[in-house]
């Protein structure tokens, strides 16, 4: 009987370097882990940032001043582009091989693009000023709780902060959001009367919201909406009482965290002063 194994059968070579780094500080496999994925550990002086990397004869260091302590939880902006989801859904799963066979690429179904794949070190912003330092860990494990249009476009919250999100998700009702709502043609105040009636009009039940033009011309006029909560639907609600074709509409802030220049596609840090 030939015991020999295949090439593929072969155990891999070295160790994991995470269980380098258990033997290195004396710690947990958790905490080796989190070290390396808070940028600490260097393979014959680069930075690696992947617990399951192999190591063998590499030299492998820890930084001296290397401390679990001060490891945060982040929150990123991200601007969503119109037409895609606003990552309140979860990624598709893929499905694993079966053991002993290779892996076949997964079709995923075509459907609406989903903001969660924009989440990558190739969409952050380069005109980040929040200081924060890029680790791999920071694009894990992230809640998104306050939704957007589908048809809309701006800003898009993504936490790793449990006191973030439930600030977002219990406090909604209290926090204004501020839209952009681009309309066909030249828009004057007097346009709006039908939407202050029906703000008026206790039957209705609308939200408390503030409605005005920003800028018009005989092309195109911007209306500036801020209403207090998530309300999916109003702004095409308020354009349809008053006859108006929107042809954009883009949130640019969130409580007291504006959207400001970042690209579209893009996503930054929340920095450290910036509170919703």
């Amino acid at each position: 009987m030939n015991s020999s194994k295949s090439v593929g059968d072969r155990p891999a070579e070295g160790e994991r370097l995470s269980k380098r780094i258990m033997q290195l500080r004396d710690c947990s496999r958790r905490e080796a882990e989190q070290y390396i994925e808070a940028g600490f550990v260097r393979v014959d002086g680069a930075v690696v940032q992947e617990p399951s990397r192999r190591v063998t004869t590499q030299h492998v260091t820890v930084d001296a001043h290397a401390s679990l302590l001060n490891l945060m939880s982040v929150t990123l902006i991200l601007n969503k582009p119109a037409g895609w989801t606003d990552g309140l859904e979860p990624l598709p799963m893929k499905k694993p091989a079966p053991v002993g066979r290779a892996a076949v690429p997964t079709r995923v179904p075509k459907g609406p693009q989903n903001v969660r794949t924009l989440l990558t070190t190739e969409q952050h912003s380069k005109h980040d000023h929040s200081g924060v330092r890029f680790l791999k860990s920071h694009l894990a494990k992230l809640d998104a709780s306050v939704p957007l249009e589908y048809e809309a476009s701006g800003l898009v919250a993504f936490t790793q902060d449990f006191r973030v999100q439930r600030k977002l998700m219990e406090d909604m009702a209290f926090i204004e959001q501020e839209l952009i709502v681009d309309v066909r043609g030249e828009v004057t105040p007097d346009a709006l009367r039908p939407i202050e009636r029906a703000m008026r009009d206790e039957r209705l039940r609308l939200p408390d919201f503030k409605i005005s033009v920003g800028s018009a011309n005989p092309e195109r006029s911007k209306l500036r909406l801020a209403v207090k909560g998530s309300h999916l639907g109003l702004a095409v609600y308020l354009c349809e009482l008053a006859g108006l074709e929107i042809l954009a509409l883009r949130r640019i802030r969130l409580g007291r965290v504006s959207l400001g220049d970042l690209e579209e596609g893009a996503w930054r840090y929340l920095s450290e002063g910036e509170r919703f």
